[in-house]
């Protein structure tokens, strides 16, 4: 079983960043140093634990489906399959905004203060909800988007990426509202994972049966060269410095698995008895 180093909230040597992961699946959210023997759990979070989060919300992450560090690493995003998303400050966990969204999957920091959230299948889900950071739990806007799991914000072209069941949407900001600018059926159904290759106009998606890459310059799908045939990939991190790409693949009929994949050089960390289903980079230039 995987040793937790420190019980309390406390971030070791964040000088070096880049070599840690934020890892989410069960109650609990935390960081891990895969570069020691055994891998030590660094920092740790869960809703329980934390103060400021409504009393309401206390069990709507007991399964965790994101950990995106945004800000500089300075802040991370979490959502919950439970309902339960939250802005974290690191190292400290304290919770600066939450919100209640159904099947919540995905979450993604816009400019001007404002959070998306992409609500999988549901009665009131299928949708991509618009939050301002500074007013807890109050949607600005939605766009509907059948089983909405993915989320990434592009500086560069204005405009947020929405992967959804069989298909990807760009969405532009018009006066705190989201507006579908085009629309990209899938060369497979059901989308998982969606993240930017770092200097690079690809984004890197996963579906049901494989993975691809989407030229968002000249739109169009291409199958990843290292990861097209590999199923139920529910997590991909590309980091942007040394290019090694981090992977979370469901195993054994489940949604989770307990094994951490690596590509460039190639690898497999296994933490017995955790439940993972994403793995982010932390590399302090989220």
């Amino acid at each position: 079983m995987l040793q937790l180093c420190l019980s309390a909230l406390l971030l070791v040597s964040p000088t070096l960043a880049g070599d840690f992961l934020l890892v989410c699946g069960g109650a609990e959210v935390f960081q891990l140093d895969s570069s020691v023997d055994p891998p030590a759990k660094r920092w740790s979070w869960t809703a329980k634990n934390c103060e400021e989060l409504p009393a309401e919300l206390a069990n709507a992450f007991n399964t965790t489906d994101e950990c995106k560090p945004v800000d500089g690493g300075k802040r991370l995003l979490v959502t919950s399959s439970g309902g339960g998303c939250i802005l974290l400050e690191l190292p400290a966990g304290k919770a600066l905004w939450w919100a209640r969204v159904p099947n919540a999957h995905s979450i993604e920091a816009l400019p001007d203060g404002l959070i998306a959230v992409a609500s999988s299948v549901g009665n009131a889900g299928n949708k991509v909800l618009l939050f301002d950071r500074r007013t807890p739990g109050k949607p600005l806007s939605e766009v509907m988007l059948p089983s909405a799991h993915g989320l990434v914000w592009d500086d560069q072209r204005k405009c947020l990426w929405a992967l959804g069941f069989e298909e990807l949407i760009a969405c532009t900001l018009e006066e705190n509202r989201l507006e579908v600018k085009s629309r990209h059926a899938l060369p497979d159904k059901d989308g998982h994972d969606l993240r930017a290759i770092p200097g690079s106009s690809e984004l890197v998606l996963s579906t049901h049966a494989g993975v691809w890459r989407f030229d968002r310059d000249k739109p169009g799908f291409r199958a990843d060269p290292l990861l097209k045939d590999r199923l139920e990939i529910k997590s991909i991190d590309v980091h942007p410095v040394s290019g090694r790409t981090v992977t979370v693949q469901a195993s054994g009929g489940n949604w989770w698995t307990d094994t951490i994949g690596f590509l460039r050089p190639d690898a497999t960390l296994q933490l017995p008895d955790e439940r993972l289903y994403k793995a982010r980079w932390l590399t302090g230039s989220d």
